[in-house]
């Protein structure tokens, strides 16, 4: 399915000639096609009278956007000041003694990506977690063996 007219509704939402619409035209070429590859890339940019290196540059920058493919499973942990004044490092290297990858990969089986991020916007409940787009709060090395456990046997 062609992301042209989708894109052509999302623009009338924002000011002509605004770049504006670029994100959400991203986030719904990734919704279509599980990452940003460079095609895909290139259909928003297509779409939005835009270059391909701007709109990869938009996607590189923001730790939503995924330019390779993804596991079935996604695990991000926050990195930022506050987890990782509470342990957030200590749930990095739990996560990778659990899964046996590092931060940006994933498993062999394509099961799980593994991800450090930046930041996840819940510093009052540090560390958070992020698993399938669905937050963990306050989670600490003794929750990951039970999180990868319901990671491997779901669907």
């Amino acid at each position: 399915m062609s992301l042209y007219e989708p894109i052509q509704d999302l623009r009338a939402r924002y000011p002509e000639g605004s770049r504006s619409a670029v994100l959400p035209a991203l986030r719904l070429a990734q919704e279509q096609y599980g990452f940003l590859s460079p095609a895909a890339i290139r259909e928003v940019a297509d779409a939005m009278d835009l270059t391909p290196n701007y709109c990869h540059a938009v996607a590189s920058f923001y730790d939503m956007f995924h330019l390779a493919p993804i596991g079935r499973h996604l695990v991000e942990v926050c990195t930022n000041i506050s987890c990782a004044l509470v342990g957030a490092q200590r749930v990095v290297d739990a996560f990778e003694d659990e899964l046996g990858i590092a931060p940006g990969a994933t498993t062999d089986d394509g099961n799980v990506t593994f991800r450090a991020v930046e930041c996840l916007g819940g510093c009052g409940y540090a560390p958070v977690v992020v698993v399938d787009h669905r937050y963990r709060q306050d989670v600490g090395v003794e929750d990951v063996p039970a999180i990868v456990r319901e990671l491997c046997a779901g669907p």
